[in-house]
């Protein structure tokens, strides 16, 4: 089970196999990188030799280490996952090379990238993985004839330092890119121009369909927005082009942070957009006769609402992202959902094919297979108890009634631990795992003592 079957392209910049095959030989690529994205949303994995990849990996595989998806940020090893531990010896995943993902990353020389699954060495899916936690809600919609559809809009704030420079200065006192607010400033993004004209013809050639790039309201901060595709093919790319836009930050001289909250003013979005379409492309969310959205929908709305605050540890992963949610910031605090309404957890947008529904309460540091596996399930659960959309919220949800996000990470824990639903969509393994993964970060967080504190306590108190 080294490879999944070979599936059609997703598009003509992606390569085969056996065109990935025929370059290695001619000389073409001779740096294979075999990578999974772990639960931070991160990619991980190895940079393979193409003659080796030829010879060994393309028809039997490689392996990994089972605590890369249970360590901390840090790559600390911890304790309470059940999945891997010292008593259990810390074995090895084998990765499942996805040819579907094989894409060129122009930005480096002669290397091409391959996505991966994880599987235990009897070949049992690592119900844990990301990418595993997503499939099994897209094989929930496919089995109902359903193809699931989602973009997603990053945000990040760019810095006029390198990462080293920053990581010496504590991450204080860093010069931004912009000195002022530029959002949808022409003249802004030109300043940036070289930064993200490279992030943009990048992914271009790595099989990402590019829209454009603008600016965005904190100092820096600027979002590079791609096209809508199949749900999977969406968090594929979204985690390639995280690691991508880094590296090509530092290859400038530069760093760049998907931080969801980094100072005081606006923190880091990422809205996602999401519907649902027939296996033949026929419309779902919409009655295109009555011209108006169909119950489905409606239900499916009402399902990703009624699980928002259930689910919002995957929305919302890290002590960070809580930050974000603040009144009059265009990062919503109201589980409510609004028609092109900014303020509302949910909004809706579009008509006829156009129709889906956003997502507003992922930060920019979210992993995005969790969030969409999360957005899937919920709606999906909405569907299946036949659950009614409540009227919309009109004006400002800031100063609504209606019940708000978890308002951090440890209240977002208790509830995702408690959920019924959550352990019905995901299962008990899952859904324990990622509750682990809570207390490791809110015990490192506990333990920490910060500037605040010390500002706060070294003399005065």
């Amino acid at each position: 089970m080294a490879r999944k079957p070979q599936s059609p392209l997703r598009n003509d910049r992606h390569l085969s196999m056996e065109q990935l095959v025929v370059r290695i030989e001619d000389g073409e690529v001779d740096t294979v990188v075999v990578a999974f994205t772990d639960m931070q949303g991160r990619l991980q994995g190895k940079r393979l030799h193409g003659r080796y990849f030829v010879d060994h990996v393309v028809e039997h595989g490689t392996e990994g280490c089972n605590y890369l998806l249970a360590v901390d940020v840090d790559m600390n090893t911890v304790g309470g996952y059940a999945m891997s531990s010292w008593e259990r010896g810390y074995g090895d995943m084998e990765f499942v090379l996805d040819d579907r993902t094989i894409r060129l990353l122009t930005h480096l020389p002669r290397t091409a990238m391959i996505q991966c699954d994880l599987v235990w060495l009897d070949h049992a899916p690592v119900v844990q993985s990301p990418r595993t936690i997503l499939q099994a809600q897209l094989d929930k919609a496919a089995a109902q004839q359903w193809q699931v559809l989602a973009g997603t809009e990053l945000e990040f704030i760019a810095f006029d330092t390198t990462y080293e420079a920053a990581f010496d200065a504590g991450y204080r006192d860093l010069t931004p890119v912009n000195q002022y607010n530029v959002d949808y400033s022409i003249l802004g993004t030109t300043r940036v121009e070289p930064l993200l004209r490279a992030i943009r013809n990048t992914m271009y050639a790595a099989g990402l369909d590019v829209e454009g790039a603008k600016g965005e309201c904190n100092f820096g901060q600027h979002e590079v927005g791609f096209l809508y595709a199949d749900a999977l093919t969406t968090a594929d790319n979204h985690a390639v082009y995280k690691t991508v836009a880094k590296e090509i930050a530092a290859q400038q001289g530069k760093a760049i942070t998907f931080m969801s909250k980094f100072d005081q003013r606006e923190g880091s979005s990422c809205h996602i957009h999401l519907s649902l379409r027939g296996e033949d492309g026929s419309l779902v969310f919409w009655d295109a006769d009555a011209g108006t959205s169909t119950p489905l929908y409606d239900s499916f709305v009402a399902g990703v609402l009624a699980t928002m605050a259930d689910f919002t540890l995957l929305y919302a992963p890290n002590i960070n992202s809580y930050k974000r949610f603040a009144a009059g910031s265009f990062a919503p605090t109201a589980i409510a959902w609004g028609q092109d309404n900014r303020t509302c957890a949910v909004r809706l947008v579009g008509r006829g094919a156009g129709a889906r529904m956003e997502n507003r309460v992922p930060g920019a540091d979210v992993n995005p297979y969790l969030a969409l596996a999360a957005m899937l399930a919920g709606g999906l659960h909405g569907i299946e108890q036949g659950l009614e959309l409540e009227p919309e919220l009109v004006g400002n949800a800031y100063d609504s009634d209606k019940p708000h996000v978890p308002g951090t990470l440890a209240e977002a824990r208790e509830i995702f631990a408690a959920s019924a639903v959550a352990r019905s969509c995901f299962g008990d393994e899952v859904v324990d795992h990622y509750v682990n993964m809570a207390d490791v970060e809110l015990a490192a967080y506990n333990a920490a003592v910060t500037d605040w504190e010390l500002r706060r306590g070294f003399e005065r108190l």
